[in-house]
């Protein structure tokens, strides 16, 4: 098996590349992520490889870090996602944020990823929860600094619930009301704005 590869960037294209390593050249599909992180052909490359075997072919899965790798197979390991959709999921969402969302069961951002329907991104979510790596230092600091928006929406939400209001009706209002308010806005105005919209 193929984990790594060293060589010279023969062809760039931004969901895969052509390494040339001592003559021999490589095939390796790579996510968005990887693709911006290299450098122009003919510059040097390093990748930890994924090599992907089923009876008809043998693919190659390039990442730019040990931590997309580690994601990929993650993914992979999910009933029903396999390395195309892998690759995708990892091309539209960066890392951090996929494990944010993965954590807080977001399946709204999950779906916005093109070719992830509701039931896969649910599939995620409820697989990869548990499994998890830890969050590297950046991932930490990214979610402490998320977390007390998080709160307030959370709060704002249980208090239209608890005043009667429907789910559906009441997020739509409140992320109006949220984007309308702007960041640091107090419980009470950002409650009173979801209630003006809901009154519409």
């Amino acid at each position: 098996m193929i984990a790594f590869l060293r060589g010279r960037l023969l062809e760039k294209h931004p969901n895969r590349l052509i390494v040339d390593v001592q003559g021999v050249g490589y095939d390796v599909h790579v996510p968005v992520s990887t693709f911006y992180g290299l450098g122009e052909p003919g510059s040097d490359v390093a990748l930890r490889i994924h090599t992907h075997v089923r009876e008809d072919a043998l693919s190659l899965f390039g990442f730019g870090s040990a931590r997309e790798l580690e994601l990929f197979e993650l993914l992979i390991a999910i009933s029903g996602v396999g390395p195309r959709l892998a690759l995708a999921v990892l091309s539209g969402i960066e890392p951090a944020e996929l494990v944010r969302a993965v954590q807080q069961g977001d399946v709204k951002r999950l779906t916005a990823i093109p070719g992830v329907g509701r039931k896969t991104a649910e599939r995620i979510g409820l697989e990869l929860r548990d499994r998890l790596p830890a969050p590297t230092e950046g991932e930490a600091a990214l979610a402490a600094a998320a977390r007390p928006a998080e709160q307030l929406r959370a709060d704002l939400l249980s208090a239209l619930l608890n005043l009667g209001y429907h789910r559906p009706l009441a997020e739509q209002a409140l992320d109006r009301a949220l984007a309308a308010a702007g960041e640091g806005a107090s419980f009470e105005r950002v409650l009173k704005q979801a209630l003006r919209e809901l009154a519409r």
